[in-house]
């Protein structure tokens, strides 16, 4: 199975990020990494790696850049692996996909993480599981909110193997990037009926709930409580998020509304 599977990757300054990610990929004989304008040592390690081919786009939205890959690069294999740059499979999920002898009906292999801080994996996370393997043919993205979903047809089946989420760049990269994946999901809640939003956005659109929520969720229900300082860390990270979300949805609410314009 492996021999028909081109992993595609997105990069921007991914550079303490990268080496682990592509170590347990040597198996592939072209590595596709679409880079959005890195200026850090991201393409100075990917031209270490012979089976990598980089091509650059500037980023528009993260559905737009997936669906460029997919269709854009040269990919000629059935099957994509699609990763984040700091996505790192696990010996027993290369194994299981070498094994994979997918039937026809089948067109996409969902799998869950084991989110890390530093390197740690944690008891739990809110992070959820992902269609990270499918038929390049049946697949395209569509943007939601600050993510994108996979859109394909058949059946998607669930992988036993697991994945790190283990991004090691600096927290006040961290900070820059959830402004902006906020300001989009702001706009997705304020743009979205009520009745069409799920029971979390619902929650998260009444701005006071969900941060001392999420904190306790992720303390308490996801056990990062015994993980010491590194679920501490997490549980404040998430708390953060909801918190510039909600400020954002505020600052929506108490702006005074545009002035109309009449007609001529």
């Amino acid at each position: 199975m492996l021999d028909r599977i081109t992993p595609l990757i997105l990069t921007l300054n991914e550079a303490p990020n990268l080496e682990r990610t592509l170590a347990p990929l040597a198996w592939a004989r072209e590595i596709v990494v679409v880079d959005s304008g890195s200026t850090d040592a991201t393409r100075e390690i990917l031209a270490r790696h012979r089976n990598v081919r980089v091509l650059e786009r500037r980023f528009t939205n993260h559905a737009e850049q997936w669906n460029f890959g997919l269709e854009e690069t040269g990919i000629r294999s059935d099957w994509v692996l699609a990763l984040d740059a700091d996505f790192v499979l696990s010996e027993e999920l290369v194994r299981e996909i070498a094994a994979l002898a997918p039937a026809s009906g089948i067109n996409g292999f969902r799998a869950s993480f084991d989110y890390c801080i530093e390197g740690a994996p944690l008891r739990g996370a809110v992070y959820p599981p992902l269609v990270v393997l499918y038929r390049r043919a049946n697949t395209r993205y569509r943007q939601d909110g600050h993510t994108q979903r996979v859109e394909l047809s058949g059946r998607v089946e669930q992988l036993a193997g697991r994945i790190r989420h283990d991004d090691r760049k600096p927290l006040a990269y961290w900070f820059a990037a959830q402004i902006r994946y906020m300001q989009l999901e702001a706009e997705k809640l304020r743009k979205t009926p009520l009745a069409a939003l799920s029971w979390p956005d619902r929650i998260r659109s009444l701005v006071f709930f969900a941060p001392p929520l999420m904190f306790v969720y992720c303390l308490i229900a996801r056990g990062n409580l015994l993980d010491g300082r590194r679920g501490f860390s997490y549980a404040l990270q998430r708390t953060t998020a909801e918190m510039i979300l909600s400020m954002l949805l505020l600052e929506a609410q108490l702006r005074p509304p545009k002035p109309q314009s009449r007609a001529e």
